[in-house]
């Protein structure tokens, strides 16, 4: 499969730099956008407790690369690609079972 996006880390000219995430796809209805969840854990001083968070990141997905929901990924930081879209899919460690 020819790969000719121009917003592709892998194939086109977008650079990457700064964090490098990993996370879940939880949608991918919009196009050429995945959201990915991702879990963290943040402490509460005032009842010395951890709060579980989750924050949701829109990203760039390749058409080379073509995540779907349920798959685990790592994602990078980039340039503003959109209003809401300044990371990029660039692997998938795990496909989710389509069963």
């Amino acid at each position: 499969m020819e790969c000719n996006d121009p917003k592709c880390p892998i194939h086109g000219n977008l650079k990457t730099h700064g964090s490098e995430l990993e996370g879940v796809v939880v949608s991918d209805r919009a196009a050429k956008t995945v959201i990915v969840e991702r879990p963290y854990t943040t402490f509460l001083g005032k009842y010395e407790r951890s709060l579980r968070k989750n924050s949701r990141i829109a990203a760039y997905n390749p058409q080379c690369i073509g995540a779907k929901t349920g798959d685990r990924v790592i994602i990078a930081g980039t340039r503003k690609l959109s209003k809401t879209k300044s990371f990029v899919v660039t692997k998938i460690l795990e496909r989710a079972d389509k069963e």
